[in-house]
């Protein structure tokens, strides 16, 4: 191998290896938790007063070891802000991703894309994991109940479907006849609502899958809803620009909250205490509502485009995640505002000697991705430990997000932050080799959703299997079906019962201008070639020649000869029993008797042998 190919290939990554070229791949970023959770689970304290703190982390590699997970430090909501880009991660048939969401034990992220398919993705290496076609049309919605047993998908043609944790699609309503925007569960899971184009809400009974009642109320279309965690209320966001709350047992509308001033895209109960309210729309602002004082208290600037989504964090109760449609994803701290030097400084009304009347605090982003995605963002969702933030797309692609770790200062200045051009500029990323490097991550998984799907595909149609089996072949069976080339013969099935093989038929040319003493020889030594096939006469298979008088099958081995088949007389026809055809007295048997059944086990001979095998033992 020369110099230059030598160099190159080193260049791209790529070589031979025993003989075959292959592509060396680059290191799949991994996140694991596991470290992090066990150094705080060892050095926990308690979180009274007075209690010794745990030594803050300072800015140095060093204390990288020393991390501590996100619900360790209820008090500093900045140490989980997701400033880092983790992993792109794209299907090989490439659709808009909708939703995002965390699976309960958060093993895995799953998507819903516009094409109706679920993708599950592994939660620490970002790897393809599964895929299937979940609804025929775009999915719109999807959540998790509260016990963590159902999975509640919507789409666009107004079917809901309801999943078990193994993805088996166990039952399927149709619940709208109009786009579904937005579904939640009640804080039981007895109950869950459900938001519509056509301008109403509907809560179902989870169990039977009925409606129970319609709230009407919105003049325009429902785009989203949420259930309070803790609480009988609901709330509901509309194109009308109007967010309402609701009591689910009357369908009343308790009061309705105005301050936007275009379409609502997201309102969202905070999941900790329950006490705000956040809601996001085409205004190009998010606010905050106290439901104390049924007001809005903060005011969320700093998008340049309408706010599509936003999302709550699992354990600090004021940071608050947006995403915009010009791709970009806000990360506020409502408990500091970040006012720019040429804006005005606000107080919160609960500061002020009017808070009834006291206009709301302007807040602005403690962190910025400002080019995260390239297309509006559609969903957020944090990992239930809250140390990864997955966002999902319309530019097809879905991302991971996580913390800084003490030390990294780059990660603030890469291309997701401040673009491609800049970064290019900086020298924090290479446009040549960062284009190289993605498209090697799409290779991968390319590759890891081709291996992933290996089980879930049929065996090709000229592929010999064994009958009733199908996914096994036979061994040493030849896919080619011109075997006139090489005269390869398929092996023969393996008979039941131990049974001798049947002969293997001898490729076409050995019957044919077959010398008659030569036969008798064959005949003479127990080496007799097997007759053709049945059909085959006339296709280069003479009709075999006739046996000898008095041939004696006792000298030859078992199994050479087929048994003759036996000669059944056909049945006589009975008279039949009261015109009826069929029936007759005879219940012995026979041509024409009835096969009948057996008494059936009652149920408590069946519950008893149940019981015997171990099942239905303990009582419910």
């Amino acid at each position: 191998m020369d110099r230059h190919n030598w160099d190159q290939q080193n260049a791209y990554g790529t070589g031979f290896h025993d003989g075959v070229y292959q592509r060396k791949t680059s290191k799949r970023a991994v996140t694991d938790y596991g470290s992090s959770m066990v150094h705080w689970m060892r050095n926990r304290q308690p979180r009274y007063k007075g209690a010794p703190k745990v030594e803050i982390e300072r800015p140095s590699p060093s204390y990288i070891a020393h991390m501590m997970p996100p619900t360790a430090k209820p008090h500093n909501p900045a140490d989980a802000i997701p400033a880092k880009h983790l992993h792109s991660s794209l299907n090989k048939a490439r659709h808009a991703v909708n939703v995002v969401r965390w699976t309960p034990e958060g093993r895995r992220l799953l998507t819903g894309s516009y094409s109706g398919e679920f993708t599950l993705w592994n939660g620490t290496a970002f790897n393809f994991e599964t895929i299937m076609q979940a609804h025929d049309v775009a999915i719109r919605s999807a959540t998790y109940s509260h016990n963590e047993d159902w999975l509640l998908s919507a789409c666009n043609d107004g079917v809901i479907k309801y999943w078990q944790p193994n993805f088996n699609n166990v039952k399927a309503i149709q619940a709208h006849t109009d786009p579904i925007r937005g579904i939640s569960f009640s804080p039981n899971d007895s109950k869950f609502v459900t938001a519509s184009d056509d301008a109403t809400l509907k809560i179902f009974d989870f169990s039977g899958g009925v409606e129970e009642s319609t709230l009407t109320g919105h003049q325009w279309d429902a785009k989203t809803v949420d259930w309070h965690p803790t609480k009988g209320l609901l709330v509901s966001g509309s194109k009308d620009h109007q967010v309402k709350l609701w009591d689910p047992r009357t369908g009343r509308c308790l009061t309705t909250l105005h301050g936007h001033k275009n379409t609502l895209t997201k309102t969202l109960f905070e999941p900790s205490r329950g006490q705000l309210l956040a809601t996001c729309g085409r205004d190009q602002i998010a606010r905050v509502f106290d439901l104390r004082m049924m007001r809005d208290i903060c005011l969320l600037r700093g998008h340049e485009k309408e706010v599509s989504t936003l999302t709550w964090h699992p354990f600090h109760t004021c940071l608050l995640s947006t995403g915009g449609n010009d791709g970009s994803i806000f990360h506020y701290l409502l408990n500091e505002p970040n006012t720019p030097a040429n804006a005005t400084t606000s107080i919160p009304p609960y500061d002020s000697a009017d808070p009834k009347n006291a206009p709301a605090q302007t807040i602005y982003p403690a962190h910025r991705v400002q080019h995260a995605h390239d297309m509006p963002v559609w969903s957020l969702d944090w990992h239930p430990l809250g140390h990864i933030l997955a966002s999902g797309s319309n530019d097809r692609v879905t991302r991971f997000w996580t913390r800084a770790r003490p030390g990294e200062t780059e990660c603030f200045n890469d291309r997701w932050h401040i673009g491609s051009e800049a970064a290019e500029m900086q020298g924090t990323w290479d446009k040549r080799n960062g284009k190289r490097s993605m498209r090697e991550e799409e290779e991968m998984e390319i590759e890891d959703e081709a291996d992933g799907l290996v089980d879930q595909t049929m065996p090709s149609r000229n592929q010999a299997t064994l009958p009733g089996l199908p996914g096994l072949t036979l061994p040493n069976a030849n896919t080619n079906d011109d075997t006139s080339a090489g005269h390869q013969v398929r092996a023969p099935l393996p008979a039941p019962n131990n049974l001798p093989p049947p002969p293997i038929i001898p490729p076409p040319g050995g019957i044919p201008g077959m010398d008659p003493a030569k036969f008798a020889e064959l005949l003479a030594s127990g080496k007799l070639p097997p007759p053709p096939p049945p059909g085959m006469h006339g296709q280069g298979f003479p009709p075999p020649p006739p046996l000898p008088p008095n041939f004696d099958f006792s000298k030859f081995p078992p199994g050479l000869f087929p048994p003759p088949i036996p000669i059944i007389a056909p049945p006589t026809p009975e008279p039949n029993r009261d015109g009826l055809p069929g029936l007759n007295d005879n219940a012995g048997g026979g041509a024409g008797s009835i096969r009948r059944r057996g008494p059936l086990p009652s149920q408590q001979e069946s519950l008893k042998m149940e019981q015997q095998r171990g099942k239905y033992r303990p009582v419910r």
